[in-house]
């Protein structure tokens, strides 16, 4: 979840030439609820992010005021309103991603792979956005692999329309971080009215499970151990003790010797007993 907020600006008592009212008030309410929900810690002063996202849920869904869509929302926090609660946190979560992104965990994870060679391995990404993370990692599998592997991969998000999206495995030609020999090897060329656009191909599509995962679950579902877990650039999104909390987790659902990615501006040398550093933020699971 490589999320991005936008700039800022100041909340307006009044509607003023807003479409909609939205006041401080109602920003502080989507800081809890987001919070409570996702684990995100919406900083003060994204106003003007959180207007633009929740303005087109109202139209969406025929609220007048923002208020009110809050006040709604709290009244359903079943089943009835699940959808609409997940469309809220869609809405406010932005994912900035590509293929290949922070390169120098490539390295580490071919290595790695390479030191398991011969065993069934386990990968998790956490906050797959639309696709181009877990399909990296596959591909590195490949890479350093070959077709004939044991490897299952897990890739999930909180955001369900990058998942479709994700699912789906299709992208620009000219997709940021894809060498030529990466497109030759793992994607078909669209042609016709598709021409401009790749696929995955089955084979690399079909190391994938995406699922939707919620970090602030009661309980994590996840199957066997990982082996290796990236979790990227989501850990700037919490306070510290939801870091701690989803660390923890983490911690619980790896291998011994297990090795956590995390994203260039993490860092979690105040959590040793879970982790210890073993690369450019790459950590190793620390038994207890």
């Amino acid at each position: 979840m490589s999320a991005v907020l936008s700039s800022s600006l100041p909340v307006s008592q009044a509607t003023g030439d807003r479409e909609f009212s939205f006041d401080t008030a109602d920003f502080e309410r989507v800081r809890t609820l987001i919070y409570d929900r996702a684990g995100i810690n919406l900083q003060p002063g994204k106003q003007a992010m959180v207007y633009s996202r929740l303005s087109r849920r109202l139209r969406d869904t025929g609220h007048c005021s923002v208020g009110s869509y809050l006040q709604w929302l709290e009244q359903h926090g079943g089943p009835g309103g699940e959808a609409e609660w997940q469309e809220f946190v869609n809405c406010l979560t932005t994912n900035l991603t590509s293929f290949f992104r922070e390169e120098h965990h490539f390295p580490l994870l071919t290595q790695a792979l390479q030191q398991r060679r011969g065993q069934a391995i386990r990968i998790w990404c956490n906050a797959a956005s639309t696709g181009e993370e877990p399909y990296s990692l596959a591909m590195t599998v490949v890479e350093a692999l070959g077709a004939q592997h044991s490897v299952k991969l897990v890739a999930s998000d909180i955001d369900t329309k990058v998942l479709a999206a994700a699912s789906r495995g299709v992208y620009d030609a000219d997709s940021r971080g894809l060498a030529p020999e990466r497109l030759r090897a793992h994607f078909l060329r669209g042609t016709g009215a598709n021409t401009g656009s790749i696929r995955v191909k089955p084979e690399l599509a079909r190391m994938i499970e995406f699922r939707v995962f919620n970090l602030m679950a009661s309980s994590w579902s996840l199957g066997d151990p990982f082996d290796i877990v990236f979790c990227r650039n989501v850990m700037i999104y919490f306070d510290a003790p939801t870091q701690r909390r989803v660390l923890e987790g983490i911690h619980r659902v790896m291998k011994p010797g297990g090795l956590l990615f995390v994203g260039h501006s993490e860092n979690f040398s105040d959590a040793r007993a879970l982790f210890r550093l073993r690369g450019k933020t790459v950590y190793e699971r620390v038994d207890r």
